[in-house]
């Protein structure tokens, strides 16, 4: 899933801030039935009910299932409505501008904490709902380009910044760390050794740390 589609900044009309109320009660009641009863069971119309709205609020802003609930990640990835990506946010540009190789893996890895938070249930509904939604499917393989693009940012910047280690093999850094950083390895680990998310925070922290400085030990 991407976090690149809130819509612009609005002129702070009567209207506009309605609409934007209304998105947000629709989100909320979204995320709830989402993460209650899966994305199968889930339906535009109990979404409005849940929201208090008609189902032609729903329908008109929305369109399909699949947009909602595209929206609904969208909003947890990033943590409000805001018109601001991943990369504009404060806790990524601290991963981004941090004077230290080791601060700014340490701010990585605090920042895909705090995403799989807020996301990382409705990640496992996004995995089902892909096996039997097309849609979802598409949106899924998107997210994982938009991972992609994240940590070419900050590997890349890093290269520029030299904090990497001579004869760095970039691409291949890239490639790595996001498959370590996906949403399918988050849900795997916690899944298979029933981790809390410190203990995540601090596996991303150390496992990139060790692509980059091998030896490298705990803590």
């Amino acid at each position: 899933m991407t976090s690149d589609v809130n819509p612009p900044a609005s002129g702070g009309t009567l209207r506009e801030a309605q609409t934007a109320l209304t998105e947000q009660r629709i989100v909320a009641a979204a995320t709830e039935l989402f993460l209650a009863d899966g994305y199968v069971a889930t339906t535009l119309e109990a979404v409005a009910r849940q929201a208090r709205v008609g189902a032609r609020t729903v329908y008109v802003r929305f369109g399909t299932k699949a947009a909602l609930f595209k929206r609904v990640v969208d909003v947890a990835i990033v943590g409000d409505t805001e018109p601001v990506a991943v990369l504009g946010r404060d806790w990524m540009q601290q991963a981004l501008t941090a004077p230290t190789l080791a601060e700014r893996l340490a701010a990585s890895a605090a920042a895909g904490r705090q995403i799989m938070e807020r996301t990382g249930a409705l990640f496992g509904v996004a995995q089902q709902a892909a096996a039997v939604e097309p849609l979802i499917a598409a949106f899924w393989q998107q997210g994982r380009s938009q991972l992609r693009y994240g940590q070419e940012v900050f590997w890349t910047r890093l290269a520029e910044d030299r904090l990497l280690p001579a004869g760095t093999d970039l691409a291949w850094l890239i490639d790595t760390a996001s498959v370590i950083s996906a949403a399918e390895t988050y849900l795997l680990v916690t899944r298979m050794f029933g981790w809390g998310l410190d203990a995540y925070q601090e596996w991303l922290r150390l496992t990139l740390s060790r692509l980059v400085t091998p030896g490298d030990g705990p803590g």
